[in-house]
């Protein structure tokens, strides 16, 4: 417990410095509101990541004077992610770094982990992958193309306040779990170190939006939760599929997938070309109805922060499942295709505006009396 509270106290208060410093100094703003992807009403600073890298790294200081092997382990993983994390915050702060240098530099961090930590995908369940990761360079193949994968998927996610931070703290909460369940206390102690040090960004950046993961935080948490994962199967084979990851992760996953068909297949687009039709957009857009009623900065806010719990509920869909299976591959194989097949047609109603009448909730949609009765004024 103390892990979890020393996270959140100090990322709570470095990333209230963090907004206060940003704001002050104009640093990290994301100052594009016009894009399509863009669903905030001022400029806001993109540096999240900083709060949550220091209060892990207290954390896993902690750690090292408590429970030494549990705190290697965490600084060790910090410092594989420096690669991953701060061709983010360079795309934060300056704005020149592209996807594919992030990428490149997040695979680099696998590669890190792999050579360090020991950190590579040896069994997949998955026919055909196997074989190729029996082999030395293709399980460190596989390993650099999957956490970089996990890591751009979380900042896919990255749409509207407090979405993708939320799932990543489920994610981890899942990891944590099991972790404990097969015996694995340092994967689980440094999934919960997770947990507080995410919480601690949570506060400031849900509901009111007052400071955004940025590139920085969501490559990180993404590396991080990948790292984890693969930790986990490695270090307790026939305890853990290889699949309940995958399940974990399945939302961000399948939402970067289908992105990627549909701009490349359907739209005949470049895949890495940003548009305003992921399933979050959408569900802002003819769920919500952000168009409806006051167009104030504070009605605009409370629409972004309404959007969320829908896709915290998709998330869990896949996440709690996960936890009750996490041993059974056959299950979690078609968890994997239930969860495929509900997103795809959850997906194709929604934009064909037919979204089904239960999640169009009114008193989520629908802007407040006190707001209505200011907009006139």
């Amino acid at each position: 417990m103390a892990i979890i509270v020393l996270g959140f106290a100090v990322s709570l208060l470095l990333t209230l410095i963090v907004v206060r410093v940003a704001k002050r100094r104009e640093l990290g703003h994301d100052s594009d509101l016009s894009g399509p992807q863009k669903f905030h009403s001022a400029p806001v600073p993109r540096l999240g990541g900083v709060g949550i890298v220091l209060g892990l790294l207290a954390s896993a200081g902690l750690l090292l004077f408590r429970l030494p092997s549990e705190g290697l382990l965490g600084l060790a993983l910090l410092a594989c992610a420096v690669p991953a994390f701060g061709a983010g915050l360079a795309e934060d702060l300056t704005r020149r770094v592209s996807p594919r240098r992030r990428l490149v530099a997040t695979a680099l961090s696998a590669a890190l982990a792999s050579l360090l930590l020991d950190a590579t995908i040896r069994h997949t369940s998955i026919p055909g992958l196997d074989a190729l990761v029996s082999v030395t360079a293709g399980a460190l193949a596989l390993t650099m193309l999957a956490v970089a994968g996990v890591a751009n998927s979380v900042n896919i996610i990255d749409g509207f306040n407090g979405l993708a931070s939320m799932c990543v703290v489920l994610m981890l909460a899942a990891l944590a779990y099991v972790g404990f369940q097969v015996g694995d206390a340092v994967v689980g102690t440094l999934a919960l170190a997770g947990i507080g040090a995410v919480l601690g960004f949570f506060v400031w950046n849900y509901p009111a939006g007052l400071i955004f993961l940025g590139d920085g935080g969501a490559y990180f948490l993404g590396f991080y939760v990948a790292e984890l994962s693969i930790l986990l199967i490695e270090r307790s084979p026939g305890d853990v599929s290889p699949l309940f990851p995958l399940v974990v992760c399945i939302y961000p996953v399948f939402e970067t997938l289908f992105s990627v068909y549909r701009r490349r297949f359907l739209r005949a687009m470049p895949p890495h070309m940003p548009d305003g039709i992921h399933l979050h957009s959408l569900i802002y857009r003819r769920v919500l109805r952000w168009a409806v009623g006051s167009r104030s900065a504070r009605s605009l806010t409370r629409r972004n922060s309404m959007t969320a719990p829908y896709l915290w509920m998709l998330c869990m869909s896949s996440v709690l499942p996960a936890v009750l299976f996490y041993d059974d591959t056959a299950v979690l194989a078609g968890l994997l295709l239930l969860f495929g097949l509900t997103y795809t047609g959850l997906y194709w109603r929604i934009v064909r505006f037919r979204s089904p009448r239960w999640l169009r909730a009114r008193w989520l949609s629908l802007p407040s009396r006190f707001e209505a009765d200011n907009e006139g004024t």
